[in-house]
């Protein structure tokens, strides 16, 4: 009964390794075939393919809507969002699956990222605590002195994890931040005593919750909670480029868009069973119900349509400018226009 686990922090290191050093040599070729707006090769990183709030990234590679745009899309799995974003700032991927609010960081520090395609206006997070401290953590309130687990430091769960315990009077001084990755090592670390409470997705939640190793404490797979928690949206899972890429290769991006708008309108259409049969087989392990139950708790966090909510994007803008120490001081001045465009999902919908 156990998911597709995500990859072991080593072995994610040396595929990312591999990446870089093979790509390298190909980002300006690439580049060039693009911008002539024919067949591309386009490497995307994706921060933990397993996640069902990553879904549309692995969905629409099987669905083969990347080919029926005459793209050749190579997806690396990486453990966290933060590896991947290393890779696409360091030109070796053309884009990232992964959480909107890298994009806002990393503006802050002087570097142009922007959604193209924002798959949900929610997090998709959950954060749970352990059977054992289910009757002594409550609310985040009550994360003082305690262990939490993040997927990495520097990750969007941090992030996350640093605001709740903020809002509710704790900082960071308060508790230890524990990196838990996701999935099997999250539900390892929870069932040790390494960690009393963290944040994951679906499926690691609805495995938690099954065997009833976990508790759910705040749940942001929906808008509902995750305005309780959040004060509104929180535009999350997407797909973020360099803003120079994005700008000198319009044609190929267009296409990605079509293809990840398409997966959209695919999910918001179908339920989990769906969903499922069309994922590779080791993503459900041998718990195959669990895992359409995973997307069923989920999907609902998916638009429709691919479009950012500008509310929403403001939402993330004041939630790390309330904490971070590089949004923080720089919150007035950031351009939240950049780190998002409707274009190519409008025209997507044509």
């Amino acid at each position: 009964m156990s998911f597709r686990p995500v990859r072991d922090a080593l072995i994610g290191a040396t595929v990312l390794t591999a990446v870089l050093a093979t790509s390298a040599c190909q980002t300006k070729a690439k580049t060039g075939a693009a911008s002539a707006g024919g067949s591309s090769d386009i490497t995307i990183m994706v921060g933990g393919a397993s996640k069902v709030i990553y879904l549309p990234a692995k969905l629409t590679e099987q669905l083969g809507y990347f080919k029926e745009q005459g793209l050749n899309v190579t997806l690396v799995d990486t453990p966290a969002g933060v590896t991947a974003e290393t890779a696409l700032l360091a030109n070796q991927a053309q884009g990232v699956v992964g959480f909107y609010d890298h994009t806002i960081d990393m503006q802050s520090k002087g570097k142009c990222l922007t959604s193209v395609v924002q798959f949900a206006n929610v997090p998709g997070e959950v954060e749970v605590v352990s059977k054992k401290d289910a009757d002594s953590i409550k609310s985040p309130s009550d994360f003082k002195g305690r262990k939490l687990g993040v997927t990495s430091a520097g990750s969007s769960t941090d992030f996350l994890t640093q605001y709740l315990a903020g809002k509710a009077g704790v900082s960071t001084a308060d508790y230890t931040t524990v990196k838990a990755g996701a999935d099997s090592t999250f539900i390892a670390s929870m069932n040790s005593g390494g960690i009393n409470a963290g944040m994951t997705t679906d499926p690691t939640v609805a495995r938690l919750t099954k065997t009833g190793d976990g508790q759910i404490l705040l749940d942001m797979r929906t808008q509902a909670g995750t305005t309780a928690a959040l004060g509104g949206l929180y535009p999350a899972s997407s797909l973020y480029m360099s803003c120079d890429y994005v700008n000198s290769n319009k044609a190929a991006v267009q296409k990605l868009a079509n293809a990840f708008v398409k997966t959209l309108k695919f999910i918001n259409a179908n339920d989990g069973a769906a969903i499922a049969a069309k994922m590779p087989a080791d993503y459900a392990g041998s718990d195959k119900d669990l895992y359409v139950k995973a997307i069923n708790d989920s999907k609902r966090m998916f638009t429709a349509t691919g479009t950012m909510d500008a509310d929403g994007a403001k939402n993330v803008l004041t939630v790390l400018g309330s904490f971070s120490p590089s949004v923080k001081p720089k919150k007035e001045s950031i351009d939240i226009s950049k780190t998002y465009t409707t274009e190519f999902t409008q025209a997507a919908q044509s």
